[in-house]
């Protein structure tokens, strides 16, 4: 199902469930206008294809020792496809990098990196970023205020 062939129900499901990961089928039912049979239905096919991926709670970062928000621009020192892989491998083994995103333009990756302070950031530096074969160059950003963080998608 393409998203343009979702009907207004199926965005109005989607809204409250990325808002409400536990809304009772029964109150979700309610909200849409439908009987909890068709609602429950609604929600297994916008699963079984691919829509709704998975549920999970939001966690404060503070209160697991990860207020330290980074992000980091990686400058490869070569575009092929074992650099690229290597890099990827190593980043997808690193518990402190929240987000990674390959990008276009004037560097290769940009990461996103929660830890609990400066220091930890730097032993992330030297130990799991500037360790992998093939970083040329690395730019951090220091987050001094989150101002908008939403987990959501606009549906």
């Amino acid at each position: 199902m393409a998203p343009s062939s979702l009907d207004r129900t199926d965005r109005k499901i989607l809204a409250i469930l990325q808002a409400d990961g536990r809304i009772a089928t029964v109150d979700l039912a309610d909200q849409v206008g439908l009987s909890p049979t068709a609602t429950t239905e609604r929600v297994k096919r916008l699963t079984r294809e691919g829509f709704i991926t998975g549920y999970g709670a939001r966690l404060d970062p503070t209160r697991l020792d990860r207020s330290f928000l980074v992000f980091v621009e990686v400058l490869l020192d070569k575009t092929t496809p074992d650099v690229f892989d290597r890099f990827a491998g190593a980043v997808r083994r690193t518990r402190d990098v929240i987000e990674c995103h390959m990008v276009a333009g004037g560097f290769d990756y940009l990461l996103k990196v929660r830890v609990a302070d400066m220091a930890a950031y730097r032993r992330f530096l030297g130990e799991a970023l500037w360790s992998v074969p093939g970083v040329r160059e690395t730019r951090t950003y220091t987050v001094m205020e989150e101002v908008k963080a939403e987990p959501g998608l606009p549906v």
